[in-house]
């Protein structure tokens, strides 16, 4: 039996299956940010796609940007939201600014993160792997006044763009003071407790040398009130530009140092519905009666954790770059950057929804007694039905750093531009998992700890903590990973041009090396509170086991390469098409299960191959202009998901269908994008049960639609994204309904240059589901799951000068 959650909202779908958004590449620079030409055909494609600089018409790639007012008019709450826009990609925003899954064309999201695209800033990575557990790459990016626009590449031509990325690479391109001014920005919530200012300025200091700097501050609870301050932080971005006869040098630097909470699955009934005191669109699992948590950090000692920290990166960025034409047509191009990353990820996770009694009898025997421990009723007996055995996921990035070089040689021998490029990178991932269980009410609003007794008295709690460690779980979860990854990656890329047909060739050589070790957990007795007495929950505490660390030494290696062709058929049409092969290597995931003894991993666990073809159609018909690309995609998949405890080891097949496209007509203007896609297991090691099945949360539409209508002194604005139904989890059982959000936007002109802005998110304030734990509907009818924003509303006042 198929269970389905909400009702469906198909309303946008046979709109936007017309419409497609994004505009397309532009030259690297912010003044052509604000230009708006259709989907920019005539645009150079300029993000590492080609070796030639091609117009998006002349060229085989499926490419697109964002520009600062696309993102305005989203009103997006969190960077990954912004990436909703895009055609072919599915962002699940639903885990607060940060730790987002993201997926495209189908490729798979087995367990979080961003696996087969890269996340870029001024066209280097910000993580080498985007699926860190803990430390996804959007934790540690911030989209704020300093971005000029977003540049994208989707499908195979990025596998040989940058490593580990070959379904696409979204790249945030940074201001650099080309036009003079800058500005300041203040926005407030209306219905939620939220302030930000940003602010960035940049021009020229003397005729060969300009610079640009900005950044943003904020604080407040959040779209979510956790019961504190659940945000707070700033980031500071700064670039520094020489120009020379021949080309320039670019110093850039960035500090982030922002704290935002972490909302993960929370309980609702299986339709959608809310579960009593605690509401799916505004409440979360944070709580005032719940801010500490006292652990064995990563050398097993006694030390604390704050639940305020939640998503909090700390990252100190150093870079350059530098082009120089040479001599014999020869160009020389570099980026460099180094980081140093660090930070905390600590959230709530809710590993059993059940009746209060069931648990406590669970964890104390037959008539067990669950008491407030906590709160204006400390003492007394809970009454109530339910309650959550609760999980921190409580975790110190000790060492996130990386340091990132990409070399590239360019020459024109006669019709055809040949690259040769040289990359490297080094990438810790150095991170403790220090997890507690505690027992807590089901409640949305600082819901209370709860203690649990036997029948006898005897405690089996304190202050509501139940174990440190996770008996629920095996006591899995107390970890240390103390590794280092090198990638070295040599790379060629032509392309020729004879009349109206373009071709493009590249191939890639991945190499890498994993060094170091990782340690599970131990169990012991301890006395954690410092009382000289063993209480029962001090009587088994998880350490982890630093005498008996296994070892992380083996290496990978696999080749990559893209052809595309492209034949322009008059000046308002062009066709393409594709063939590519790339790879993804994998890291921390495999630990703990799939590295041998002598820290060797087999060829088919370090690496994750996709096959994919694409055929494709760029057209403009008078203001309406369409960009369709037909794509299919095989792709294998090694990986590890933190809260089943379950390795994956599989092969999925995708096709489908991407439109996008614009229309212009005086002052309004639409964009929008649509793609169908048809996913299916193709094969499971492990779970062969699964083979045939479409894969979890994989939708058969995802849309999305941008119109705004520009006045004299304002601008109107509204946006949609939606999706159709999707499966829960593989085994295809539950199934939540398609959803469509709507945001809206307006803005006017109270001065020169002083603007007062208004944008609502979810303007309609649906349940949109995009993640649950469970594959079936559970006895109680309760899941855990996470849905969109429920109707939030911001005020701006912006400056500009």
């Amino acid at each position: 039996m198929r269970h389905n959650l909400t009702t469906p909202s198909q309303l946008a779908l046979a709109i936007s299956l017309a419409l497609g958004s994004s505009l397309a590449l532009a030259e690297p620079d912010e003044s052509d940010a604000s230009e708006s030409t259709g989907l920019g055909f005539e645009r150079i494609v300029v993000t590492g796609a080609v070796a030639r600089n091609q117009t998006v018409m002349q060229s085989s790639v499926s490419v697109s940007t964002v520009t600062t007012e696309d993102i305005q008019i989203a009103a997006p709450r969190s960077t990954a939201e912004i990436f909703r826009m895009l055609p072919g990609v599915r962002s699940e925003s639903t885990g607060g600014d940060g730790n987002a899954n993201i997926a495209i064309r189908g490729l798979p999201v087995a367990a979080g993160g961003a696996k087969f695209l890269t996340l870029q800033e001024d066209g280097l990575p910000v993580m080498q792997f985007g699926d860190i557990a803990f430390g996804n790459a959007d934790i540690f990016l911030r989209a704020d006044s300093t971005i000029s626009r977003l540049d994208v590449i989707r499908g195979g031509s990025a596998s040989t763009a940058a490593s580990n990325s070959p379904g696409g690479i979204i790249n945030f391109v940074s201001k650099t003071g080309l036009e003079e001014g800058g500005s300041v920005a203040f926005t407030s919530g209306l219905n939620y407790d939220s302030f930000r200012t940003d602010f960035e300025y940049g021009g020229d200091i003397n005729n060969d040398t300009r610079f640009h700097i900005g950044g943003f501050v904020r604080q407040g609870e959040g779209v979510r009130n956790p019961g504190y301050q659940g945000e707070k932080g700033y980031q500071l971005k700064a670039n520094l530009t020489k120009e020379f006869d021949t080309g320039y040098v670019r110093l850039y630097a960035k500090h982030l140092n922002d704290r935002v909470a972490s909302y993960m699955p929370m309980p609702m009934f299986a339709d959608g519905s809310s579960v009593p005191g605690f509401d799916a669109r505004k409440d979360t699992l944070q709580s005032v009666y719940l801010t500490q948590t006292v652990r064995l950090n990563g050398d097993n000692q006694i030390s604390r954790g704050d639940l305020r920290n939640g998503m909090n990166p700390e990252v100190n960025s150093f870079g350059f770059e530098a082009i120089f034409d040479l001599d014999d047509n020869w160009t020389l191009e570099n980026r460099f950057r180094i980081n140093s990353v660090s930070g905390n990820f600590i959230t709530l996770f809710p590993a059993e929804v059940d009746s209060a009694q069931s648990i406590a009898n669970s964890i104390a025997g037959d008539d067990a007694v669950v008491r407030y421990a906590v709160g204006p009723n400390a003492g007394e007996r809970f009454t109530a039905e339910n309650a959550m055995r609760i999980h921190t996921f409580d975790v110190e990035l000790n060492d996130f750093g990386s340091i990132v070089n990409d070399l590239k040689l360019s020459r024109r021998f006669g019709e055809v531009d040949v690259t040769f490029g040289y990359y490297m990178a080094d990438q810790s991932i150095r991170m403790s998992w220090l997890w507690n269980s505690y027992l807590m009410a089901l409640k949305g609003d600082n819901a209370e700890l709860l203690d649990v007794y036997a029948a006898d008295g005897t405690a089996f709690s304190e202050q509501g903590l139940l174990a440190y460690g996770v008996p629920f779980w095996g006591n899995c979860c107390q970890r240390n990973y103390d590794s280092d990854y090198s990638i070295k990656a040599p790379y060629l890329t032509a392309s020729w041009a004879m009349g109206d047909l373009s071709l493009d060739a590249s191939v890639r050589r991945d190499l890498g090396k994993a060094r170091g070790s990782y340690a599970g957990a131990v169990q012991s007795s301890r006395d954690m509170n410092g009382d000289g007495i063993i209480s029962q929950v001090e009587q088994s505490v998880s350490a982890i086991d630093l005498a008996n660390p296994s070892l992380v030494n083996y290496s990978w290696g696999y080749n990559s390469y893209s052809v595309g062709a492209n034949y322009q058929l008059d000046n308002d049409w062009a066709v393409f098409g594709r063939i590519s092969k790339g790879g993804r290597a994998n890291a921390d995931r495999l630990l703990f299960g799939k590295v041998n003894a002598d820290g060797s991993v087999a060829r088919e666990d370090a690496i994750d191959e996709v096959k994919q073809y694409e055929l494709g159609s760029k057209s403009r018909h008078g203001n309406l202009n369409l960009f369709a690309t037909l794509f299919f995609a095989e792709t294998e998949e090694q990986n590890f998901e933190a809260t089943t405890q379950l390795f994956f080891d599989r092969v999925y097949q995708a096709k489908g269908i991407e439109l996008e496209s614009s229309y212009r007509i005086g002052d309004f203007d639409l964009r929008g994008s649509v793609t169908w896609t048809d996913a299916e297991i193709t094969r499971d090691a492990l779970n062969p049960d699964v083979v045939g099945n479409t894969p979890r949360r994989q939708a058969d539409f995802i849309y999305s639609l941008i119109a705004r209508y520009t006045f004299d002194q304002a601008q109107l604005g509204l946006s949609l994204i939606g999706t159709t139904a999707a499966y829960a989890q593989d085994n295809n059982d539950l199934k939540f309904s398609g959803y469509t959000q709507v945001n809206a936007f307006a803005s006017y002109d109270l001065a020169t240059n002083l603007t007062l802005s208004l944008n609502i998110n979810n303007l309609f304030d649906t349940i949109g589901i995009t993640e649950a734990e469970q594959g079936s509907v559970p006895a109680n009818g309760i899941i855990t799951a996470r849905t969109i924003n429920g109707r939030t509303a911001s005020l701006g006042l912006r400056y500009q000068f």
